[in-house]
């Protein structure tokens, strides 16, 4: 599993037409092998925060397009298609981060929580998906969002 760093710049983006958000089989198209992966973490969150809807994001030419996973009007996560893998994005608030170091999350995973960057709506945690390992830690992430207190 391949976690991302904090700092330093964030690979170019996939999807950068501000114009026009990707179609399915784009997406599908540019994670490849990790296509599978992108439909779990979309399917466990799915099943675990229903009603859940989707919508396509502009994150700026810096970030392009980012699936929103929202429950109402409550961002969940945000999952940004890069070539060959995803990037999921969540803000976590100081309780879910102390939750987030306390669990069972990877030891990679847990290094992204404690070194991720801190802004108003929480700390920025960046997770790389390239292979299935990394979907547990996306789905604990979420569930710390959207239940610590």
């Amino acid at each position: 599993m391949t976690q991302t760093a904090p700092a330093g710049a964030p690979p170019a983006p996939v999807f950068c037409d501000r114009a026009r958000p990707p179609a399915v089989e784009e997406v599908a198209d540019a994670l490849g092998a990790c296509a599978p992966h992108w439909d779990a973490v979309r399917a466990r969150v799915a099943t675990r925060f229903a009603p859940l809807t989707e919508t396509w994001a502009w994150s700026g030419a810096k970030h392009g397009w980012a699936l929103r996973l929202a429950q109402g009007k409550r961002p969940i996560v945000y999952l940004a298609p890069c070539a060959g893998y995803f990037r999921a994005s969540a803000a976590l608030r100081e309780d879910a981060v102390a939750a987030a170091l306390a669990s069972d999350l990877s030891a990679a995973a847990r290094a992204v929580v404690a070194t991720a960057p801190s802004f108003p709506e929480g700390r920025a945690v960046r997770i790389e998906v390239r292979d299935g390992s990394a979907v547990a830690d996306v789905v604990t992430i979420v569930e710390l969002r959207m239940t610590a207190r």
